[in-house]
């Protein structure tokens, strides 16, 4: 595999920034790792940070970088501070940033692959959040996306505790319920609709805080035609549980050789 940090500039936010990727390689005599690479353009998987993280997270909490160097897919992890990937109130349009800018970026500077059927996103606690966001929001472009610890049932948490967070930074005033912002309501529209759908995995250990929103998401997920996979376990809101479970995200991926 080989490891890029990449700072860069974003015109949608204004200012310079910086995502982590992990590419593809081709090897054959590194003692202790088996390497792919396809050839051609890369599938790959955007996965996301969390509330307190970093684009360099996931590198330094887990073994990503070993655990998808035999599949030979790419792995793109972009920094979005604490906007819970949206067009902030009092802050940076992270959603335009995220959904838009990111993806044509990350394309121009590394050979990724632009088809739906190559692309995934997963993320942790606001970074599941995101993630089911871009698959729910962008059906076209992400074929799956899978959440660990998501922060699912924004429209109800917020107001309830703002001790970690105000999110009147986010989303000022407004009632997100029923928008773009609420992950249930875009389920159900996704569901209604005859285009593509995303196959959708989440999971959330049974002592996690954010345990209550991810019954609600898995209640109304399982209401619709989506391809669903729910998984809990015991475990609480951190990098131990996180850390088993990508690696189960990473073989229920769809990828088509």
């Amino acid at each position: 595999m080989a490891l890029m940090q990449c700072h860069f500039f974003s015109e949608v936010l204004g200012l310079s920034t910086s995502m982590t990727v992990i590419l593809p390689q081709q090897t054959s005599s590194q003692i202790g790792m088996t390497n792919n690479a396809h050839g051609g353009l890369h599938k790959t998987l955007y996965l996301l940070h969390g509330l307190s993280d970093d684009d360099s997270i996931w590198l330094r909490r887990t073994s990503i970088e070993r655990y998808v160097a035999a599949m030979g897919i790419a792995v793109v992890m972009p920094q979005v501070h604490r906007s819970f990937y949206t067009d902030m109130e009092y802050g940076g349009k992270y959603w335009t940033f995220i959904s838009k800018e990111l993806p044509a970026i990350a394309r121009s500077f590394f050979p990724l692959s632009h088809a739906r059927e190559d692309n995934f996103v997963a993320g942790l606690s606001m970074g599941g959040y995101g993630a089911f966001k871009l698959a729910l929001r962008c059906p076209d472009t992400f074929a799956a996306a899978a959440s660990l610890s998501g922060a699912l049932d924004m429209a109800g948490r917020i107001g309830e505790d703002n001790r970690q967070y105000d999110h009147t930074l986010v989303y000022g005033e407004r009632n997100i319920s029923g928008t773009e912002e609420d992950l249930l309501w875009l389920l159900r529209e996704v569901d209604a609709s005859t285009g593509p759908k995303p196959k959708l995995y989440q999971t959330c250990g049974t002592e996690d805080f954010l345990y209550e929103d991810n019954q609600v998401f898995r209640s109304a997920c399982e209401g619709t035609t989506l391809d669903f996979t729910y998984h809990e376990a015991p475990g609480g809101h951190d990098w131990g549980y996180w850390d088993t479970y990508i690696q189960d995200i990473l073989k229920w991926l769809p990828l088509q050789d």
